[in-house]
């Protein structure tokens, strides 16, 4: 991939979380002149553990042969229902880089708090990693994990695809589109 292009492609996913049963996922493909030129949606469960498959679900929907790199917003989605980024990595063979946007201490004691006993969920968590910050153009500081992309080219992609504030377009237009499809009531079932 060459991150210099103009016709790179990036597909943004985010979610709406209502405290409903399921949540709205929304994939947002945008060119780097941020030109949007597909969407998709699916639902994941909250609290649940298939945020992963649900991604993958969505973007083989979209059938998108010319999509060069996932921006997720959060790896935790959908009350701590954890994506696994190398398997989405491996699986759709594209480079995936989760954006973050506050500084934290993690979130290891809230996860085994509502989900005592739940190892598999732990052991996913510690996998994610750790974050980096980033300095966006805009002057915003944002956190990365990145998977088949070097955390450089990871924070360019990122910087190339900020207007302003702190939101990679595609993340933050799958959001508001998320938004909006759970706040019209459209049936997820």
């Amino acid at each position: 991939m060459h991150i210099s292009k103009k016709g790179i492609r990036a597909l943004g996913i985010a979610e709406s979380y209502s405290g409903r049963e399921q949540s709205v996922i929304c994939g947002v493909a945008m060119r780097k002149d941020l030109r949007i030129d597909g969407i998709g949606f699916g639902t994941v469960t909250v609290g649940g553990t298939d945020a992963t498959d649900s991604i993958l679900s969505l973007v083989k929907k979209l059938a998108r042969s010319d999509i060069n790199v996932l921006l997720l917003g959060g790896c935790l989605i959908s009350w701590y229902n954890i994506i696994d980024p190398l398997r989405l990595y491996k699986e759709l063979n594209l480079p995936i880089i989760c954006v973050t946007y506050e500084s934290s201490e993690g979130l290891m004691e809230d996860i085994g708090k509502y989900f005592p006993g739940d190892s598999d969920r732990i052991s996913m968590y510690i996998r994610l990693g750790e974050r980096f910050p980033v300095v966006l153009k805009t002057g915003r500081t944002i956190y990365l994990r990145s998977w088949g992309i070097t955390d450089a080219d990871a924070s360019k992609i990122c910087d190339d695809f900020t207007l302003d504030g702190k939101i990679p377009e595609p993340v933050r237009v799958a959001r508001l589109s998320a938004r909006a499809f759970m706040r019209y009531g459209y049936n997820l079932k």
